[in-house]
């Protein structure tokens, strides 16, 4: 970017953000409100009666109910591009231990994943867009997600007529951001693929139960499972080539309830996780395949039955956004506070919303960890044993200067795109 296009950009966003300190006090104030009362995915009517009833107040045509709980807000200003920014507004089913004077009042969920940051953030971003728009022109489409966390989201939302119905214009770009364990006044961004898909799938092995005395009179289920938990390893060492990275996780494995019975069924739920579309395919086909041979070789009385419990694409950054995104970033915070990292394989849907549009993405981590601990950590080697990450009871960002950076980041990636 030449020094005079940094300056007209700087002198654009210094106009929109001017009134930014004004409003923070409201914000600050709304993020301790929605931490306090988080909602699991498909549950969020509080927190989508808020965003619905700020977008209302900012002027912006607004839609609720789409995917069961996301709230949808238009503010069309002339001609010009289509930018959607996107919040996902649930919880997670954890025990807060922050021990914040905010924490969490409903016993058994906590905001652990940051999605109330995003939520305050949008609302400031979507307030300062329309309180600034002699100063550009186009689209502005700010979109409140449920269920991020359960995956199903973003294509409930999409289900719902999203963009098939009308009820908001196809955007020409999809944006947003996550709050990250990284230091508060960083933005962190990867090119490409840069969050693996995810694939939940629970597998049920049928056997023959009966008395554990007469193993000869059983079909024993459990040791299906557990051959089947022992073989799905190798896939990922004899079937996958080293340069493509894929994780399976077993997370489950329930059967029986007596030490002197054999059950008749047991089941294992899994995740995997992929960077590629075509591994991805034939991880979850090699999957299928051995958990049917298990069954066979034990003599199983019928074939597993397997599951989808979640399924979360590839996100994928698209590099000519990217670029153009982070050279407005690096015009407002400087090029020092941006960061490029390695793929990660956490998940995603946000990119079900630039699939169905068939819009670029960008997505960006966002620091919100005090910015003196994270240092700290970083110089004693300590990072993943000193920082709490996203879905730790102690995941606790600071509010400064992460909501102030978080709603800056947002306006600043629409006004790189709107006229």
């Amino acid at each position: 970017m030449t020094d005079d296009a940094r300056d007209t950009v700087l002198s654009r966003l210094d106009t929109v953000l001017s009134r930014l300190d004004a409003r923070m006090a409201d914000l600050e104030s709304l993020y301790e409100d929605l931490h306090r009362h988080p909602e699991i995915g498909f549950q969020e009517t509080r927190t989508a009666a808020e965003a619905a009833r700020r977008l209302t107040s900012y002027g912006y045509e607004v839609h609720t109910g789409l995917g069961t709980t996301g709230v949808v807000g238009v503010l069309r200003n002339g001609d010009g591009p289509v930018v959607l920014l996107r919040a996902d507004m649930d919880a997670l089913p954890v025990e807060e231990r922050t021990g914040l004077p905010y924490a969490s009042t409903v016993p058994g969920t906590m905001h652990a994943c940051g999605h109330d940051v995003h939520v305050t953030c949008l609302a400031g971003a979507a307030d300062l867009l329309a309180a600034g728009r002699d100063h550009w022109s186009g689209t502005v489409i700010a979109l409140f997600q449920p269920a991020e966390e359960v995956s199903g989201g973003a294509r409930s939302m999409v289900g719902d007529g999203l963009f098939s119905k009308g009820l908001v214009p196809t955007p020409d770009v999809v944006l947003g951001q996550h709050v990250a364990p990284l230091a508060a006044g960083m933005i962190a961004y990867c090119s490409g693929a840069c969050m693996a898909s995810a694939d939940g799938r629970r597998i049920t092995f049928h056997g023959v139960g009966g008395h554990g005395s007469r193993p000869e009179s059983v079909i024993d289920p459990i040791v299906m499972a557990a051959a089947f938990v022992q073989r799905v390893q190798g896939v990922v060492a004899r079937e996958v080539a080293p340069k493509d990275q894929v994780v399976i996780t077993i997370g489950a494995l329930h059967a029986g309830n007596a030490a002197n019975v054999v059950p008749d069924h047991a089941t294992v739920d899994l995740t995997v996780r992929s960077f590629d579309d075509d591994v991805r395919a034939r991880v979850l086909a090699a999957i299928d395949r051995i958990a049917k041979a298990e069954a066979a070789a034990s003599n199983a009385p019928r074939a597993p039955e397997t599951e989808v419990l979640n399924a979360f694409p590839v996100t994928r950054n698209d590099p000519k956004t990217l670029h153009k995104v982070n050279d407005a970033f690096a015009a407002l915070f400087g090029a020092r506070n941006l960061l490029a990292y390695e793929p990660v394989s956490g998940s995603e849907d946000v990119g079900d919303l630039a699939t169905a549009a068939d819009a670029p993405l960008y997505y960006w981590w966002l620091g919100g960890w005090d910015p003196d601990a994270f240092h700290a950590a970083l110089r004693a080697g300590r990072v993943d044993q000193d920082i709490p990450t996203n879905h730790s009871p102690h995941f606790a960002p600071v509010k400064q200067p992460t909501l102030t950076m978080g709603v800056q980041a947002l306006v600043t990636a629409a006004l790189s795109h709107l006229g």
